[in-house]
């Protein structure tokens, strides 16, 4: 599977669906952006499974503010729609390898049951 790009009108259906999808924000500009694409391009094609999408900062300025995007390249693992994995930096194929089976590895259960308690723990007290 090919890598889709995203935008600020797909973005959220993409990385809200079931299963994993990968995020590369990048930009044209960006030397360490220019030598992970192929890293990210190559995994896309082995892991027909994995959803790999590319956001241009660039393109998508209002999307890569609201994703507080200050570094590229950064890397954003989705599991069922929610974020387990945030990091600026290019990565080499064998740790993104390693990514993506701990991100496959995952008990969604307990990163629910832990997200709850976290937004409990912030909520106001009445």
């Amino acid at each position: 599977m090919a890598t889709v790009e995203l935008t600020k009108d797909n973005f959220e259906s993409t990385v809200t669906g079931e299963g994993i999808t990968l995020v590369d924000w990048w930009a044209e500009w960006c030397g360490p952006c220019k030598q992970f694409g192929p890293v990210f391009e190559n995994a896309s094609e082995q892991h027909q499974d994995v959803t790999f999408g590319k956001i241009d900062t660039e393109a998508q300025g209002e999307l890569a503010a609201a994703a507080q995007i200050t570094s590229i390249p950064t890397l954003m693992a989705f599991r069922d729609g929610i974020l387990v994995f945030n990091q600026a930096g290019a990565m080499p194929g064998q740790a993104l390898e390693q990514l993506l089976q701990a991100v496959r590895d995952l008990d969604m259960d307990d990163v629910r049951r832990q997200l709850a308690e976290q937004q409990a723990q912030q909520a106001p007290q009445a």
